[in-house]
């Protein structure tokens, strides 16, 4: 399930603005990270994995996964060679996890925050 290409961040009031038809009333776009066509959104419910397919990117499934479903995540961050950090997110009744790479310009121990802040609860 993992998405190819590298995230780097997008301001979080632009990501509500372009995606409130998919947020309930009253949720909150946090955080929201790039990929080449595809996009991350951490709201103040749930991480929803926006997947543009095809050749044009018209085709869109949107992934919702409530946080309670989170049952750990890790990060790894970016080192001298290896210039991407990453993020695998283990969701429970799934053996292997939703990968995510960001690059350096990431702050990848924000996106940990963030994380820790909701599944923690």
């Amino acid at each position: 399930m993992g998405l190819f290409g590298n995230a780097h961040s997008i301001d979080p009031a632009e990501a509500q603005q372009e995606y409130k038809r998919l947020l309930g009333h009253g949720e909150q776009v946090h955080a929201a990270h790039l990929l080449i066509r595809d996009t991350i959104l951490f709201t103040d419910r749930r991480l929803i994995l926006v997947d543009k397919q095809g050749i044009t990117g018209k085709k869109t499934e949107y992934h919702s996964i409530p946080y309670r479903s989170i049952t750990h995540f890790s990060v790894e961050t970016a080192g001298h060679f290896d210039l991407d950090a990453e993020l695998k997110i283990w969701v429970s009744g799934t053996a292997a996890p939703i990968e995510k790479t960001f690059t350096k310009g990431v702050d990848i121990y924000e996106v940990q925050a963030i994380l820790t802040q909701f599944v923690a609860k």
